[in-house]
């Protein structure tokens, strides 16, 4: 029963953890058992057992019987350790903290993180995103964007392809496929406020090692949310053109956002 190492990080080891899967799938068990079923040593599995009981994760009920603590107390009481470990160190760079003149630009690399660190952005906002997906981030990140706009925030969306969102400020990119030929790769643009960006590039055949920038520079962010603002002005006028015809109600509605920032 193999499983991602990652999870030692709550203080148990790779066989405890196993251990611990184990008993809570078949128990009351017997240590002999419980080495075949976990797949741990039989000349460990008493260590094992030994270890997890000091910790309180799992008790010996009789005639050489083990059961787990249930999973739901455990997980609470990781949550309520992982708590108190943030506090003290929120509590440590705080007290360690100076104060510094440079907003630095973080490079993110990672495709899961980088989506991540984009909800987090989503979330947060509490007046305007800005944003310029190609429709695969664009999906991800659809359910996000909806319930920040739900909540009142001006959402302003360039789909690069087809929309995954409807929102009353969304143009379709008339040159995506151009775009991403161009840079080997889909652009990734997002501004939460005017506080800070995510921006980079997915390269084709390397996404996951793709470096995305995150900064609160507030020029950079500001520069960066206008040039999407006027990213607008390209959609619009591509659309007019091409069907030779006046501006549609919304394209005045988007036309009187664009130049109320200027």
């Amino acid at each position: 029963m193999g499983f991602p190492p990652n999870l030692t990080q709550f203080g148990l080891s790779q066989y405890e953890i196993n251990t611990y899967l184990a008993l809570v799938g078949h128990h009351p068990i017997n240590g002999s058992q419980l080495s075949r079923v976990s797949g741990i040593p039989r000349a460990r599995i008493y260590d094992v057992l030994r270890a997890l009981i000091n910790k309180g994760v799992a008790v010996e009920i009789g005639d050489g019987l083990y059961a787990p603590l249930p999973p739901e107390e455990l997980t609470k009481r990781l949550r309520n350790a992982f708590a108190r470990s943030m506090e003290k160190l929120e509590k440590k760079i705080a007290a360690a903290a100076q104060p510094s003149g440079y907003d630095y630009v973080w490079t993110i690399r990672g495709y899961e993180k980088i989506m991540d660190k984009a909800k987090e952005m989503i979330a947060g906002a509490e007046k305007e995103i800005h944003a310029r997906l190609y429709p695969g981030e664009g999906s991800i990140l659809a359910d996000d964007l909806t319930k920040a706009n739900h909540r009142g925030v001006a959402v302003h969306y360039i789909s690069m392809g087809p929309s995954p969102v409807s929102f009353d400020m969304v143009v379709t990119h008339p040159e995506s496929e151009k775009v991403e030929d161009g840079y080997n790769g889909r652009t990734f643009d997002l501004v939460a406020d005017t506080n800070e960006l995510l921006v980079g590039l997915f390269e084709r055949d390397n996404i996951d090692q793709s470096p995305v920038n995150w900064a609160k520079n507030h020029w950079f962010v500001v520069t960066t949310r206008d040039s999407l603002r006027h990213d607008f002005y390209h959609c619009m006028l591509d659309s007019i053109i091409k069907a030779d015809r006046r501006p549609k109600t919304k394209e005045h509605v988007l036309y009187r956002y664009i130049q109320k920032g200027i």
